[in-house]
């Protein structure tokens, strides 16, 4: 009889410990059912979220950049501008132009959004109400350069005194090719004149109406001397027959800034407005700030141009 009970007793105990063991397995499997669907639902939310993000970017559109020739012949916005597109999906078409002739086309609503080099243009430019704000960006500065040969010895004479040099310039009436093209540099290199008290005119001082890149190839061919951005010099220099001769003086700081247009005062619906703040925010921001103060450097040694946005 005992022995009867202790049978029924284990085999009642067996059949408790199978029941468990499959009420757990059974657990276990709507757990990992539970946690499938939950993976399932994050990617597809996931997914829903790059679809939108992808959406967003196709309709951004496109800006149209008005800016110098020195951003674009040094090379630095083929190296930022697809970052850009590719982070927002904004298309910019870039027109590399002289300073002035920037400023104009915001005036006229041609542009969304300018990158120029000529402050106190700049801050009129948004004091007239053509400009909604500006933010300075970068600066590098401006070089006097002259052959290699340096015929009226600038380099030794006057390293740092840029007046010096272009009065020696003048009074030897040494070749000199000026930008002469109302740029920030060609404004930059005016000002320098006078403030020298010198007016140059005559044969040897050739106005080339040309970009900073088209300058510095000008002056190589004709052995002469001319003042250039240091950042386009250094993109350019192995093609170049050029040396600085004059540099590092608190007069040829150049800085540059970011000025989206005012599309109420041109009076131009189309201006892109969101997209110019957009870029404007995408350049001063410290990401593309630490880009900026990267770009040449493993190739020159330096950078082409030090941010500076607040």
């Amino acid at each position: 009889m005992k022995r009867r009970l202790l049978t029924i007793l284990m085999a009642i105990s067996l059949v408790s410990m199978i029941a468990v063991g499959c009420g757990s397995n059974e657990q276990e499997k709507s757990d990992t059912e539970d946690s499938k669907q939950e993976v399932q639902v994050e990617e597809k939310k996931e997914d829903q979220k790059e679809e939108k993000n992808d959406e967003e970017k196709e309709e951004a559109g496109e800006i149209i950049l008005s800016t110098t020739t020195s951003t674009q012949d040094s090379g630095l916005l083929d190296f930022l501008l697809p970052k850009f597109t590719e982070e927002t999906g904004i298309k910019v078409k870039t027109v590399a132009v002289g300073t002035g002739k920037a400023l104009e086309m915001g005036r006229n609503g041609e542009a969304d959004v300018l990158l120029v080099h000529a402050k106190s243009e700049e801050e009129k430019f948004v004091e007239e109400g053509y400009g909604l704000e500006r933010k300075d960006v970068m600066y590098n500065d401006f070089i006097l350069l002259g052959p290699k040969s340096d015929p009226i010895q600038i380099k030794e004479n006057h390293p740092n005194d840029i007046k010096g040099a272009l009065k020696e310039i003048s009074e030897t009436a040494t070749p000199f090719v000026s930008r002469g093209d109302d740029s920030g540099t060609n404004k930059a290199e005016l000002k320098i004149w006078k403030s020298a008290e010198i007016e140059p005119e005559g044969e040897w001082y050739i106005s080339a109406g040309s970009g900073m890149g088209d300058v510095l190839k000008m002056a190589s061919e004709k052995q002469a001397y001319t003042i250039a951005d240091r950042g386009t010099y250094l993109s350019m220099k192995d093609d170049l027959d050029l040396d600085i001769v004059t540099e590092k003086e608190d007069v040829l700081y150049n800085q540059y800034g970011v000025i989206p247009v005012n599309p109420e005062k041109s009076g131009v619906e189309t201006v892109n407005t969101e997209g110019a703040k957009a870029f404007e925010e995408w350049i001063t921001s410290a990401e593309v700030q630490e880009l900026i103060s990267d770009f040449g450097v493993d190739k020159y040694g330096q950078p082409l141009f030090t941010p500076n946005a607040e």
